[in-house]
């Protein structure tokens, strides 16, 4: 039966509680990150693709379509000035969570020092506005926050320290209100943040992006797990790959990663939910959905799906031998699970009834002895544009 009205009942009533989303959990994020190597996994594979560009003046043009904190486009950026030492580089990355682009731009004063020839931007703008760094109509794109950072010194201590005192301006731009319907963060100012050395402007001027201008034409883009599992193909299609795809320079690819399941970190889910299938939407599926989202530009790309043995690749949880035995570690046990849990995007409310039994941790144990280990399997899928 509904409550009756308080005394109060004029006054402004409590907001409903918020909806929980899960990827806006850090604590799970950050636990998930130190324990698993995915993001090292992902890196060496994106850094496949790096090797194979001829990208074409004046810069080689890279886009994170999930900077989170860092750690991926800081290893791809290694790689990129391995495979083109003095090519100038434009780097952008979307992240709408504060925290990670604080995180991510911890990493950058090495980057710049050893090639001082980088334009790095991140922004929380949407899919469809982020390649481009522009709003789609002329009406918002006046509000865009954006900011321009040089650089000065010569070390990478000093580039630090001016990163580090960008405090404000990052709380600034990079503020979030929940949604009231679903929960998920909404931005409340779109913003642009460029950074660069202010000795290497001179060299930069054609690569540095402007308010005016658009960038886009990107030689490889890497989408890592940019959605949630149980959305449809049509709504990743048209909300991310499609965008993505199109801002390729000819000759570009697209990198998109995805879980795929049937590995032991799915087995703890499905000993505890029985028939659980979180990853429902295959790179096949996507690939045919992206063809008709395309339309009749669909023949300037290469859209053919690679091979299970080039496709799907694992990554795992980091235990010693000697961790998994007849007794396995309380600390092991729940790292073990946050992963599994993380992974196949378990909600919290979900979790109560297991926690509380204990079960959770039994299930966890089996698997791990069965397999003497964790990990998890990813699959890939590389979109390219052809040259023609």
């Amino acid at each position: 039966m509904p409550k009756a009205p308080g005394r109060n009942a004029g006054a402004a009533t409590e907001p409903a509680p918020t909806p929980f989303r899960f990827y806006d959990n850090r604590q799970k994020y950050l636990a998930f990150v130190t324990a698993c190597n995915e993001k090292s996994a992902i890196a060496r594979r994106a850094a496949d693709e790096l090797a194979l560009l001829q990208p074409t003046p004046p810069a080689v043009r890279l886009f994170d379509a999930g900077m989170g904190d860092g750690t991926v486009i800081a290893r791809l950026m290694r790689s990129a000035h391995r495979q083109f030492p003095t090519v100038p580089m434009c780097v952008v990355a979307k992240e709408i969570s504060l925290e990670d682009v604080r995180l991510g731009l911890e990493k950058l004063p090495d980057r710049l020092f050893e090639h001082p020839a980088t334009v790095f931007v991140v922004t929380n703008l949407k899919y469809a506005e982020a390649p481009h760094l522009k709003r789609r109509d002329e009406v918002s794109a006046g509000a865009l926050n954006w900011q321009e950072v040089r650089l000065t010194g010569t070390t990478a201590d000093e580039y630090a320290q001016q990163i580090e005192d960008l405090g404000t301006v990052l709380a600034n731009g990079w503020q979030t209100t929940p949604s009231p319907r679903t929960g998920n963060p909404l931005v409340v100012r779109p913003s642009v943040l460029v950074i660069y050395r202010e000795d290497h402007k001179f060299l930069l001027d054609a690569v540095i992006p402007t308010p005016r201008g658009t960038v886009g034409q990107y030689d490889l883009v890497l989408a890592s797990q940019p959605w949630r599992a149980r959305m449809g193909a049509d709504f990743k299609v048209e909300k991310v790959l499609a965008p993505l795809a199109r801002s390729l320079a000819p000759g570009g690819k697209l990198l998109a990663i995805q879980s795929c399941g049937h590995d032991p970190g799915l087995e703890i889910i499905q000993q505890l939910w029985p028939g659980e299938q979180p990853f429902q939407v295959s790179r096949h599926e996507l690939l045919a959905t992206l063809r008709r989202e395309l339309a009749g530009d669909y023949r300037h790309y290469d859209l053919s799906a690679l091979p299970d043995d080039e496709a799907i690749f694992r990554y795992e949880m980091h235990t010693l031998p000697s961790e998994i035995g007849d007794r396995i570690g309380t600390s092991t046990l729940f790292a073990a699970w946050n992963a599994a849990i993380y992974v196949n995007q378990i909600e919290d409310e979900r979790l109560d009834a297991v926690v509380t039994s204990g079960a959770y941790l039994e299930a966890t144990q089996r698997v791990l002895r069965k397999h003497g280990g964790l990990w998890f399997n990813d699959e890939a899928f590389v979109v390219a544009r052809r040259r023609d």
